[in-house]
């Protein structure tokens, strides 16, 4: 993970082992040399957290630094203290032709969900079965997001909409298609990919999923040629951090025993009784 180390690096902690992030630290690792043009994208920051009904001050605490000048003397700047969130919502909404910037918004939207994840003492409790209903779910709902993105990028028909999907599948499963990896799964035409798939591999796919929709949004793509580009880049990009995290390849994940519609099923017959 050498070319998103520098990220960690720069994490504090405060009482009772609180992360945070100085944005006086954050910003030249950003290649934003001067703190004026980083205000403006912390600004745009705060109004994209106030969006997502988040409390501003809980994620951006204003600050000060001691900083030591040319001259040897120090003097005290603003400066403020960033959460994990805060650090997410900077680089995406950073200027995405700065490399670092490109590299941050895959790193710091993957790490945020797996904290999330690993925060939630609920999610914790669930069987393997409950996390991946949980999951499909949010996918189910995400994918809905992710088809009317592409269609604003110019994805309009049906036989559009498979070969975008097969360009995101390729990314994230090594080059694999649609049709590839139901082989692989040993499924049948009929039957979809993602009902037969496990928790690590569904959280997988939500990451393509979202990070798609958020690039294809910011980037006002508008054509399906960049539209396929977009979706095979990103799932590529999943995949790397996939590799550097040290987990498991998603088409080496191994095919649950039961169906999403069979756990569908069994739930229901549950709250029945």
């Amino acid at each position: 993970m050498n070319e998103h180390q520098p990220f960690e690096d720069l994490r504090k902690s405060e009482g009772e082992g609180q992360e945070y992030w100085s944005a006086r630290e954050l910003a030249p690792l950003l290649d934003y040399r001067d703190w004026r043009n980083f205000l403006k994208v912390l600004s745009r920051a705060e109004q994209a957290c106030q969006s997502s009904n988040q409390a501003i001050a809980d994620h951006f605490v204003e600050t000060n630094k001691m900083v030591t000048l040319g001259s040897g003397a120090q003097r005290e700047v603003e400066d403020f203290h960033l959460s994990r969130y805060a650090c997410y919502l900077v680089v995406q909404n950073g200027d995405p032709t700065k490399p670092v910037i490109a590299a941050g918004q895959t790193y710091f939207a993957i790490q945020t969900r797996r904290q999330e994840l690993a925060d939630d003492e609920a999610f914790k409790k669930l069987r393997e079965d409950e996390k991946r209903l949980f999951l499909r779910n949010e996918m189910k709902e995400h994918n809905k997001h992710l088809v009317e993105a592409a269609q604003q990028a110019g994805v309009e028909t049906t036989l559009d909409f498979a070969v975008f999907q097969n360009h995101g599948y390729q990314g994230l499963y090594g080059g694999l298609d649609q049709k590839a990896i139901h082989q692989r799964k040993g499924l049948k035409k009929s039957q979809k990919i993602l009902d037969h798939m496990g928790s690590t591999e569904l959280a997988a796919n939500l990451f393509r999923a979202t990070q798609t929709e958020e690039k294809l949004r910011r980037d006002q793509v508008s054509s399906k040629k960049q539209a396929n580009k977009t979706h095979l880049e990103v799932g590529k990009k999943v995949r790397q951090t996939i590799k550097e995290l040290g987990g498991t390849m998603p088409e080496s994940l191994p095919v649950p025993e039961k169906s999403i519609k069979q756990l569908e099923t069994v739930a229901k017959k549950l709250d029945k009784k």
